[in-house]
């Protein structure tokens, strides 16, 4: 029996592809998503590149950001940001609006939208202001 993972599920690398841009745009056009604009480079074309690579593998389709980068270490490679809550709920919003925008069964959904929010909590490494 073989097991359909979610990178199949939702289309592969054109769905990865076009969840990926879904997100950059609305981070790049949402003014509720500025700050966690601001922290990025004024293109979004690595971003963009590396972000696709991880959600490639991390879906179960090929692990294009390890065999470029090792281990995605996100936590450490994210520590030169600052980011508290307020980023992480930007960055939800604009994946949860990229990935309303796809087809797929509604629980693969909730699934993928759950782990990412705990994924995104899991980078925060700024204290909640005072």
């Amino acid at each position: 029996m073989t097991t359909l993972t979610p990178y199949a599920a939702i289309g592969g690398e054109q769905a990865i592809l076009s969840l990926v841009d879904r997100f950059y745009f609305y981070m790049d056009t949402l003014p509720e998503a500025q700050g966690l604009r601001a922290i990025h480079q004024p293109s979004l074309a690595s971003a963009k590149s590396k972000l696709f690579k991880f959600l490639s593998g991390w879906l179960g389709g090929p692990n294009l950001f390890i065999e470029e980068f090792g281990h995605p270490m996100l936590r450490a490679r994210h520590l030169p940001f600052a980011i508290g809550e307020s980023e992480r709920d930007q960055w939800m919003l604009c994946m949860n609006k990229a990935l309303d925008e796809m087809t797929m069964d509604p629980q693969l959904k909730t699934n993928i939208q759950n782990a990412l929010q705990q994924l995104s909590t899991h980078m925060i490494n700024q204290e909640p202001a005072q």
